[in-house]
Parts: C-alpha cells; sequence; structure tokens
C-alpha cells in the first residue's frame, strides 16, 4: 500500500478495546487509495474510560469519521450531538460523522448483516431468528431483522441481564409486529429447545473471539440441527468454535467478515459519499467467498 500522507491528509480512526485485530484500516485504507481519496485510517485502543476523550478528540482533530466497535456502541451515544433513526431504534451506534465539528451517529450493522446473509443466500423474511447475545451489535441485527420481516426472534443473554434487555425488546415487538422472546443462555436445555425451531443462529457475542478461541456460546454440535444456518459476526478467527460445530455437522455456515464488509461499505458511503470498491477489499483480505 502506498498512500502518501501530506498535510491535507484526513483522518478517521477505529474505536474499540481490543483493536488491534481488526480489519478496518486495511479495508479503508485499500478504498482509500483505489479511488484517490486523501484520507488515512488508523485503529485506537479506546475502551469506556477514554471514550469521552477520544470523542472530544474528532472535533480537537477534525476527524472526518470513526468506526465504534466493542465495548462502545452504547456509551458513545452520550457524547454524540445527534442521532439518526435507525442508532436510536436499536440503542447503539457504530460509525460517527464529524460534520464542522457536529457529530452524528449512526448504525450500520443490522443492514450490514442482513446483506451477508442474503449474499449467503439466506432470506430472512418469515424465519426463526435465535441470536445470542443482545450488545450493541446484537441490537442492531434484532432491530433489522425485525424490520426486514423475521416472524420470530428468541434472543439469549444472560439472566442477570434481561433487565438491560426488556424494554428495548418490547419497543422493537410494538415497532414492527415480530414476536420476540427473552430467553436465558445459561439455561442448555431452553437453549437446545430453541434451537429445534429455528432457521437462523447467530452468535452476537464475543464469545469465541481471540485470544479465547476455544470458548463456544453453545454446549457443544448437538445443539445444532439441520435446515439451520449459522451465522458468527466474529472473524477473527476466521473459524470459530462454533463455526467449526457447523461445519461438522454439514451446516451452511459464514464469519463476521461478509457483515463487516458491507456495514463497513455503508459507513464509508456516509464518511465519502462513494462506493467501497469491495473486490478490491476482499482481494487485499485474501478471500474470494463470504
Amino acid at each position: 500500500m502506498s498512500l502518501q500522507i501530506s498535510g491535507h491528509t484526513g483522518l478517521l480512526g477505529f474505536f474499540a478495546d481490543p483493536a488491534s485485530h481488526s480489519r478496518s484500516p486495511l479495508m479503508y485504507n485499500t478504498a482509500f487509495e483505489k479511488l484517490g481519496l486523501d484520507y488515512v485510517y488508523l485503529a485506537f485502543q479506546i475502551d469506556q474510560t477514554t471514550l469521552p476523550d477520544a470523542v472530544q478528540s474528532m472535533r480537537t482533530l477534525r476527524m472526518r469519521g470513526a468506526n465504534v466497535s466493542m465495548p462502545n456502541k452504547t456509551a458513545v451515544m452520550q457524547y454524540l450531538d445527534e442521532i439518526s433513526t435507525e442508532a436510536r431504534l436499536c440503542g447503539a451506534v457504530n460509525t460517527i460523522v464529524n460534520d464542522s465539528g457536529h457529530l452524528t451517529g449512526y448504525n450500520t450493522d443490522g443492514s450490514g448483516a442482513m446483506l451477508a446473509l442474503s449474499e449467503a443466500g439466506v432470506s430472512v423474511s418469515g424465519k426463526h431468528l435465535v441470536i445470542l447475545g443482545a450488545g450493541g451489535a446484537g441490537t442492531a441485527i434484532i432491530t433489522q431483522a425485525a424490520l426486514d420481516g423475521v416472524s420470530e426472534i428468541s434472543v439469549f443473554v444472560r439472566k442477570s441481564s434481561f433487565w438491560k434487555s426488556e424494554a428495548f425488546l418490547e419497543k422493537i415487538r410494538k415497532e414492527t409486529g415480530c414476536q420476540i422472546s427473552l430467553l436465558d443462555i445459561g439455561d442448555p436445555t431452553v437453549l437446545k429447545q430453541e434451537l429445534v425451531r429455528a432457521d437462523i443462529l447467530i452468535n452476537a457475542t464475543s464469545i469465541g473471539m481471540e485470544p479465547n478461541t476455544d470458548a463456544c456460546p453453545i454446549p457443544g454440535p448437538e445443539f445444532l440441527n439441520e435446515g439451520l444456518f449459522v451465522m458468527d459476526i466474529i472473524y477473527s478467527p476466521e473459524e470459530t468454535t462454533l463455526l467449526r460445530y457447523a461445519k461438522e455437522k454439514g451446516l451452511p455456515c459464514c464469519n463476521g467478515l461478509g457483515m463487516l464488509l458491507y456495514q463497513g461499505a455503508a459507513a464509508f458511503r456516509l464518511y465519502t459519499g462513494e462506493e467501497l470498491p469491495i473486490e478490491d477489499v476482499k482481494k487485499a483480505w485474501g478471500v474470494e467467498t463470504l
């Protein structure tokens, strides 16, 4: 890569903890070089204790924007000037755009996940979705899936976290008419019962992410049944234990690279008004299919 940095080069960033695993810098910098845009994109390790200063630095340094990931997607909202409709509905932000010091938060995770499923040949309309986790990415996926016509969503979180999700899920029920249940991820009997009926399973937790690659959000491959499509939004490692279980059972599956690519394409459009050169990014990542 031969990006030419000058005194005019604009800065964008990635705010997360951990951050070093991110493929976003390679994605965006590949696109900037391909399209001849004078920007550079860097990853910054930012947690909730350093988040206020990081957001203020966007104004101070006149950064064009930033992507936000765990654990900051919900916490960041209080520091922004404006929140888009979809981000307000799901209660999380993954993209910040800086227009002359006015910071607007957006959420492209949900649309990115739905497009990744579509590219894998999966239609969500009329389907039963089981989703593990209801954090920043999970709420975005739940929101977009309900808007796109999923008939039923079974949301699994820790029982001690039910209070965090109840009001949000009730809002989505009222807005969309989707049937949504909140269940205990620590109850294997209920999890197995729901997976028997499910068409799609999405892991929206960080369980299985590096460095804890042996961890898995389900107890074993016996929980996965014929006809199920399995998606893990984790992409580092590219094959999590959950996806290995799916492949052992002969089930179609995908990791989080497709979601990362398509949510990134939507964010890139917000930052630059241009379309992300998807094939060039895939080549830079060393992947042919997602």
